[in-house]
């Protein structure tokens, strides 16, 4: 079920990534009619791929049934997740209503609708699975009670972003131009994001438990022995609520919250009904164990780190990808453009990482976070035998293997093994903590230091320099794709210019020239260089005012002119100098003041050449 929370945090990805790509141009019946015929052949995959497996069921033990069941789902659910890509990125279905009103006005309806297109590939999935999954509930399940507890499980995942992105889009339209202005700044998107971000994690537990159709525990012998196990625990909550998840047919509990006003502690029907009083106990420590160690919100530090990460690495890492040579040579046999090239690798990149740190990362902390929470029944019991014993109700009443892996928990085989080690050495329990400690400050470490890393290159002292390394880099390549463009060697020689590095300034500027003899921006650019070079080798008086005056020749602007002042000058013409310095200054529509002082150091210069009793006649 966990994995579903992954595939929609996939979509939700995939869908804001697609704003990378162009816009297409009007209405296009051919992204329709993709759309329709592609989500039908999918049903008719998922119809023939689970039929045969309810032939192949009635054959096999029931664990290997439920390995294949949950091996086709994950397949089909990646397949769903890819059809859902091709549709975005290589159809754009979701700009086809984009010329209706209120998707401008309220963007977040049309990706709600559009990501309701996944939606509608997973419950194709679930629809045809049900007839071989059902055999693994306990009671009476319906295809519609199976279907809707799916998307009511999945649902929590897309709700912070639902939330913020409506928040973000009724803001937009309110007309105060003064917050719109803050909310876009880097500034108050932080702020924004941080104060959405508390918001959610203390109120959204009770949104989630109005979503999943909970309702309170009534009154009774249920209900005492869990509020005594908590008494017992000191923990705070709101209320007990009974979680009807698939039918209430799934022996699980959970907890929600990190405030106590408002947690919630969730309970099924069926570990009411088939677990004694001890094992509940042990159930109920358990989800105790994961507020005593505050799990749900390092949880939230866990989505907090990747999106800051995220924030800061994401215009970076789009020029590094920009900069990586094979990797759009490999692609460029499609037929595609550069950019739209470019924004595919940024896609699959971005998702790639999403899916790896919490396939991965996070789910190593969740696994680990578990184990921990299995520990908490030794604060108060020296046995585990009651949480043990539940285990083994789980699996045999859902007729799993106790060694089915999983990635956000390890399998009830390990979990009993580690239990039982615990068991017979104390001294494991504490040897475990401190590991859970070691890697939580591990990561802080880790997401702090990329953090610094990636704010420095974007905002910081390092983004001086990454850009011009970028910079440098695209001009040539473009250069590469396009060696006979004299514009570009213009810009690479004032690039390299611009940062000192004057002999390749100064090739790019000739490589102009031989390209494009009349360029006025080269011939000027050379001409200053050559004339006022910090660095003397590469000064050359003669040249400069030859390269100088063919500009004048061509164009009279105010900063040519400044240039071939500048090459008349240290050619010692200081006289003729003055004079063009003072047309520069006449002409000139902006820099006033630097034109000023440039006459002014002229006339010096010019007064002191003079012999005393010689009067400088100024216009």
């Amino acid at each position: 079920m966990f994995s579903n929370f992954i595939y929609f945090l996939a979509a939700l990805v995939i869908y804001t990534t697609s704003a990378l790509f162009d816009k297409p141009s009007g209405f296009d019946p051919g992204a329709v009619g993709f759309c329709l015929v592609s989500t039908a052949v999918f049903a008719l995959v998922c119809r023939i791929y689970f039929n045969r497996l309810a032939v192949l069921a009635q054959s096999l033990p029931a664990q290997e049934v439920d390995q294949r069941v949950n091996t086709a789902v994950s397949r089909l659910s990646i397949a769903a997740l890819v059809l859902f890509a091709v549709n975005i990125y290589g159809f754009r279905v979701n700009h086809l209503l984009s010329g209706v009103a209120i998707f401008q006005w309220v963007p977040t309806l049309g990706a709600l609708l559009f990501l309701g297109l996944f939606l509608f590939y997973l419950i194709l999935i679930w629809n045809f699975a049900y007839q071989v999954q059902k055999r693994f509930f306990t009671g009476s399940l319906t295809k519609k009670s199976f279907i809707l507890s799916n998307v009511a499980f999945c649902l929590p995942a897309l709700l912070p972003w639902c939330c913020l992105s409506l928040l973000a889009d009724c803001l937009g339209l309110l007309p105060f131009e003064g917050l719109n202005s803050f909310l876009n700044s880097t500034t108050g998107e932080v702020t924004y994001i941080l104060f959405f971000v508390i918001v959610i994690s203390v109120f959204g537990p009770v949104l989630i438990q109005r979503l999943w159709g909970c309702r309170p525990l009534a009154p009774g012998f249920d209900r005492q022995r869990i509020e005594k196990t908590c008494q017992m625990a000191d923990l705070k909550y709101r209320d007990i609520l009974v979680w009807n998840l698939f039918g209430g047919g799934m022996i699980t509990a959970g907890v929600m919250g990190i405030v106590g006003r408002f947690r919630y502690i969730l309970v099924t029907p069926a570990l009411l009904a088939c677990l004694d009083d001890d094992e509940i106990q042990g159930v109920i420590l358990h989800e105790i164990g994961h507020v005593y160690h505050r799990h749900m919100l390092f949880y939230l530090f866990f989505f907090a780190g990747f999106i800051a990460c995220n924030f800061v690495f994401l215009e970076p890492l789009m020029f590094m990808i920009y900069l990586i040579n094979p990797l759009h040579d490999r692609i460029a046999f499609l037929g595609l453009s550069q950019d739209t090239i470019h924004a595919a690798i940024i896609c699959l990149v971005l998702i790639g990482l999403f899916i790896l740190y919490f396939r991965f990362v996070f789910g190593l902390f969740m696994r680990h976070f578990e184990r921990q929470a299995d520990l908490h029944i030794f604060e108060y019991s020296d046995s585990p035998s009651a949480l043990i014993s539940t285990f083994y109700k789980i699996a045999s009443l859902s007729r799993q293997s106790i060694n089915k892996p999983n990635w956000h928990h390890f399998s009830i085989g390990r979990r009993i093994g580690f239990l039982e080690k615990c068991r017979m050495n104390p001294d494991l329990i504490q040897s475990h903590h401190k590991k859970v400690k070691k890697m939580i400050a591990g990561y802080l470490f880790a997401v702090g230091a990329i953090f610094f890393i990636g704010y420095s290159v974007s905002y910081g002292d390092l983004n001086t320099p990454f850009t011009r390394f970028v910079a440098g880099k695209i001009l040539s390549r473009q250069l590469e794709l396009n060696p006979d463009n004299s514009d570009l060697y213009v810009q690479v020689g004032d690039f390299y210019y611009d940062d000192r590095q004057y002999e390749k300034a100064k090739v790019a500027y000739e490589n102009v020239l031989k390209i494009d003899p009349v360029n006025v921006h080269s011939l000027n650019n050379l001409a200053w260089l050559l004339a006022t070079c910090p660095d003397k080798r590469f000064r050359n008086a003669p040249r400069s005012l030859d390269l100088a005056r063919r500009a004048v020749d061509i164009q009279k602007e105010a900063y040519i002119l400044d240039t071939y002042a500048e090459a008349l000058y240290v050619n010692n013409h200081k006289s003729r100098a003055l004079t063009t310095a003072k047309q520069a200054f006449e002409i000139s529509t902006d820099r006033k003041q630097y034109y000023r002082q440039q006459v002014i150091r002229f006339e010096k210069a010019l007064q002191n050449s003079l012999p005393d009793n010689t009067l400088l006649l100024k216009d």
